[in-house]
């Protein structure tokens, strides 16, 4: 019986997430890597192969702006696997203009915190049944520029935004994410799923993507090793396999220190992670 853990991440195809990917494959883990491109997902499938020869790697293909991908892939992935230990739900992006899905969204909450609800939610049965088995969700402390959080308003929110005012937008789905890491804990209390989040804290890897000279900048930035994205690798690489967490339901961490973080004041009531999350549930439903 193979007895490696298999390990479902999403956002591993560049940036600290393919650092996070070619950790797990150097532990022994069989991996099942979401992407959208599949010329990515293959150029990283030979990448492991070279860092962990005979790494099992399978590719689930899905554009995480849509839902109804995201739902779709979920399910094959619950029906291709008997067991998942590890869930981690990377993949992320900073919008600095409004983009509004064909489904109706906005872009970077779909991306950032629609896609990994609804992936969660496809894969939760299987987790269950697999326990003891894991969630990881990556956030972010930009979570405490969010300002507000209205559940109702903030999901159907696709009104236009200037770069500058693109940070608070970024910042409301992070925290999005950190209030359904902790709605969904309380969910899961007793099932032997650990639910945890982390933030993977300045990453010059991807920065900006959308920015003028972005590239450039990054390469500044890496030389002097400011926002050295193995940092965020090394904290999702330890809430999804360390023995020491494997009881911290509920868990916010630091990057580095892999120290305990307060979700910001103002989604920290269980009352209102508790409406986000009916929010969103009533939300997606049918995707």
């Amino acid at each position: 019986m193979d007895t490696r853990p298999v390990i479902v991440i999403t956002g591993a195809t560049n940036g600290m997430g393919r650092l996070a990917a070619l950790d797990l494959a150097r532990r022994d883990a069989h991996l099942g890597i979401v992407a959208r491109s599949r010329r990515k997902a293959d150029a990283l499938r030979q990448e492991i192969e070279q860092a962990a020869p005979g790494t099992q790697v399978d590719i689930f293909l899905a554009d995480l702006s849509l839902l109804a991908e995201v739902r779709r892939a979920g399910e094959e992935i619950a029906a291709h696997y008997p067991r998942i230990d590890v869930l981690i739900n990377n993949a992320g992006l900073h919008a600095f203009s409004q983009r509004v899905t064909s489904e109706g969204y906005a872009e970077m909450t779909a991306v950032n915190y629609l896609a990994p609800w609804v992936l969660t939610d496809a894969l939760r049965d299987k987790l269950i049944a697999s326990a003891p088995a894991r969630i990881v969700t990556v956030a972010s402390r930009a979570s405490k520029q969010a300002g507000t959080i209205d559940p109702l308003r903030d999901l159907a929110d696709t009104a236009a935004f200037t770069r500058r005012g693109s940070s608070p937008l970024y910042g409301r789905s992070k925290l999005m994410d950190i209030m359904f890491t902790q709605e969904l804990a309380r969910q899961l209390q007793g099932t032997g799923v650990t639910v945890m989040c982390c933030c993977p804290g300045f990453n010059a890897t991807g920065l900006g993507r959308e920015l003028p000279l972005a590239g450039a900048l990054e390469k500044v930035l890496t030389a002097l090793n400011i926002g050295n994205p193995q940092h965020g690798a090394d904290i999702i690489v330890k809430l999804a396999t360390d023995p020491d967490f494997a009881d911290s339901t509920g868990g916010y961490f630091a990057a580095k220190t892999a120290k305990p973080l307060p979700c910001p004041e103002i989604g920290r009531s269980e009352t209102v992670q508790h409406a986000l999350w009916q929010a969103t549930a009533d939300l997606v439903q049918g995707n």
